[in-house]
């Protein structure tokens, strides 16, 4: 999202002394003497020998880190475990069923999993583990957000765990830019700009480190994006030199690279996109004369490579006509079990879309503790079978964060409170990371 638009509304083994021999006044037999001797050999380290043994040792304990996440278990501390040198995933098990157990574990687990030996933690760190829970439909998903411009958190809704992502490194300017994030396979993409040209910070969730990631073929910010398993495609935004694009890329996570798709039929900023029905759609935005609002909704056809127009698939948004269309915030959209929602904070409403008629029915309300500017400072998102709030409320002069989470269904909405913070509850950036 646009901070610009936001600004008003985070392992010595050291040699035994050498014991000298005892002095006393009785004489030792020779097979005494002998023994004796034999014993302070035992003793004595061979600097060779210590230093290997050092090495080794320090090697262990390097193997030994592998930091999934800082996790906050409440006393505030991590713990490591020893690594063996086992080659093998699971001696009495092997290796197929040993990996068919890991697939169904939760991801939280497998910092601690990793620690067992180098095989496991090879599996994890690799990304194989990963691929493999993707071929057989296992996913699982955490919320990745950010309410300071460098700090970034995220939220396991299975264990109602915060996690906190090291910090990111970079200058001044790009807390100041524009910024728009995306999670993809197991990596979290935020795009921005430094002081000279415009970059992708890239957070690995097998690492647990951040670093630059590949540019894209056209930079742009303030496009629509979405992800579907390792592949995400952006479209629209703008160019460094403020035009208004109808360009759009495909990224793939596996291999780090961008590929340049068909244009759409529109240009537009400022918009919003999801996967559905196994199709990318890009809705709203504001148009190349940087001022119309746009209706329509654009859907490509992953098979075709084709867009395809559909007229007033996102009506103007109600309650905020008198709002020039730059303030408000790029439309709040999600999808699950292929159906789309979106969220009209001009009524504080939840809206349905109706395949059939191409048209948007009112389902309910907001949760009470959810506020925004004119849309900023909230997100609205899709994590498995759950829509989710994310933002809260004003308390003493300050938003705290609170994540509400709703099933869909036949009904009106019943959002429950799944956990509250107060880190800060003005979102500036969201993604669901699913792996």
């Amino acid at each position: 999202m646009s901070n610009s638009y936001k600004e008003e509304n985070q392992l010595n083994f050291e040699a035994d002394h050498l014991m000298d021999l005892p002095s006393n006044n009785h004489q030792l037999d020779v097979e005494e003497k002998q023994c004796m001797s034999k014993e302070l050999e035992k003793q004595v380290v061979d600097p060779k020998e210590e230093e290997k043994s050092k090495n080794e040792e320090e090697d262990m304990q390097n193997d030994v880190i592998f930091p999934v996440h800082s996790i906050d278990n409440g006393n505030g501390k991590r713990y490591d475990i020893m690594v063996s040198d086992s080659n093998l995933l699971s001696e009495h098990l092997g290796r197929d069923i040993s990996i068919h157990c890991l697939l169904r574990l939760s991801r939280s687990d497998y910092g601690s999993i990793a620690a067992i030996n180098k095989s496991f933690r090879s599996l994890i760190r690799s990304g194989e583990l990963y691929k493999l829970r993707r071929k057989a439909g296992i996913v699982e998903h955490w919320v990745y957000f950010s309410s300071e411009a460098l700090k970034w958190e995220a939220f396991d809704p299975n264990r109602n765990r915060w996690i906190h992502l090291p910090k990111m490194t970079c200058d001044a300017c790009f807390s100041l830019a524009d910024r728009e994030s995306l999670a993809v396979g197991t990596e979290l993409l935020v795009f921005g700009k430094e002081l000279m040209d415009p970059i992708i910070h890239k957070y690995s969730l097998l690492t647990n480190m951040w670093s630059v990631g590949n540019m894209m073929n056209t930079p742009r910010c303030l496009f629509g994006s979405a992800s579907l398993g390792e592949i995400a495609i952006l479209a629209g935004g703008c160019d460094p030199c403020g035009n208004i694009l109808s360009s759009a890329e495909l990224y793939n996570a596996d291999t780090g690279n961008w590929k340049t798709l068909p244009n759409m039929n529109k240009a537009r900023k400022m918009c919003s996109s999801v996967f559905m029905d196994g199709k990318f759609y890009v809705l709203g935005g504001i148009a190349a004369d940087k001022k119309t609002q746009l209706t329509c909704g654009e859907e490509f056809d992953m098979k075709t490579k084709k867009w395809r127009e559909i007229p007033n698939m996102f009506p103007v948004r109600t309650g905020v006509f008198e709002t020039p269309p730059s303030f408000g915030s790029p439309p709040l959209i999600a999808v699950v079990k292929n159906v789309l929602y979106a969220a009209d904070y001009g009524q504080q409403k939840v809206k349905k879309y109706d395949k059939d008629n191409n048209s948007w029915v009112i389902i309910g309300s907001f949760p009470e503790q959810a506020t925004s500017m004119n849309g900023w400072g909230l997100a609205f998102r899709a994590c498995g079978d759950h829509l989710l709030f994310l933002g809260g409320p004003v308390i003493h002069g300050a938003i705290m964060m609170e994540i509400n989470a709703w099933i869909p269904n036949e009904g009106e909405p019943q959002w429950n409170r799944l956990a509250g913070n107060q880190s800060g509850g003005f979102v500036h950036n969201c993604t669901v990371m699913g792996c």
